[in-house]
């Protein structure tokens, strides 16, 4: 029985998880708190560890393209359609 309030009071801890995320500091769909849990994404069923940017309503994720590095430095990103799911691990 313990475990089970544990849990509830783990959950209301952490924030919503939102529509749109990214994990660039600088991007105005980026939300700090969130990152302070271990976030999973699923996309076409499968789990994807390597998303920079992700959109639920839009159904769309941005992974890296390889090792190609833009004029700053940071990952060229590509975009993949079809349906995600974010949840808490």
């Amino acid at each position: 029985m313990t475990d089970t309030t544990a849990t509830a009071t783990e959950s209301a801890q952490k924030p919503p998880l939102p529509d749109h995320l990214s994990i660039d500091p600088r991007s105005p769909h980026h939300v700090a708190a969130v990152f302070d849990h271990d976030i999973g994404i699923t996309f076409n069923g499968k789990d994807r560890v390597d998303v920079e940017e992700y959109c639920v309503s839009e159904g769309w994720i941005k992974v890296p393209a390889g090792k190609a590095l833009d004029r700053k430095g940071k990952p060229l990103l590509i975009k993949l359609k079809g349906k995600v799911e974010a949840f808490y691990r």
